[in-house]
């Protein structure tokens, strides 16, 4: 009996220190999981500082030729290098796209304002119907140029993923930059700029 008497004491000890050794450990485990937590969320919140350079800025703008987007039979077709010398605002929509339907006052009154600057607006009315291309130019009173880009090759060889997108090109041929969204006033104004 004089030795569990001996042996209490001594177990008493190391409960206590397997016991603050576990709780060591559990606050090691939960500080190095909150730090990573911490570094996940700041990596994530942080936008990248390398983004990915667009393959067709600052590369000649690829020249079409489709079909104008206009009332009657009259099937004239329009090039991009029609406009040779002059700063050009390409911009992709679809009749069936809201964002574009939301863009498209912005765009029509800002062409009305620097048409007197051989600045030129070219819409390209992706993989729609003739006659919802007409409709929608009709009900949005569109005075700018538009051509019909039906089975979307042009679209293709901008590498237009997303609607509506435009892309700014100076009157040297040139892409300088692409605004894969809806326009905003300022947007178009600080991308003009770019380009005149």
């Amino acid at each position: 009996m004089s030795e569990l008497a001996e042996n209490a004491p001594v177990q008493e000890p190391v409960r206590k220190n397997k016991r603050r050794r576990r709780i060591l450990i559990f606050c090691v485990v939960s500080l190095v999981n909150v730090g990573l937590l911490a570094l996940l969320l700041t990596q994530l919140l942080t936008p990248a500082q390398h983004a990915v350079p667009d393959p067709l800025v600052g590369h000649p703008a690829p020249d079409f030729s489709l079909a104008m987007l206009r009332l009657g039979s009259g099937k004239s077709s329009l090039s991009l290098s029609n406009f040779k010398g002059k700063p050009v605002v390409l911009n992709f929509w679809a009749s069936w796209c809201a964002p574009c339907k939301e863009e498209v006052p912005l765009l029509e009154s800002t062409w009305k304002q620097v048409q007197g600057k051989d600045v030129v607006f070219l819409g390209v009315d992706f993989q729609d119907s003739n006659s919802a291309g007409i409709s929608f130019l009709q009900a949005n009173s569109i005075t700018y140029p538009i051509v019909l880009d039906a089975d979307g090759s042009v679209a293709f060889k901008y590498d237009v993923i997303s609607l509506p997108q435009t892309i700014f090109i100076n009157q040297h041929g040139t892409v300088v930059s692409r605004v894969p969204r809806e326009l905003t006033p300022q947007v178009l104004s600080s991308n003009l700029q770019l380009i005149m």
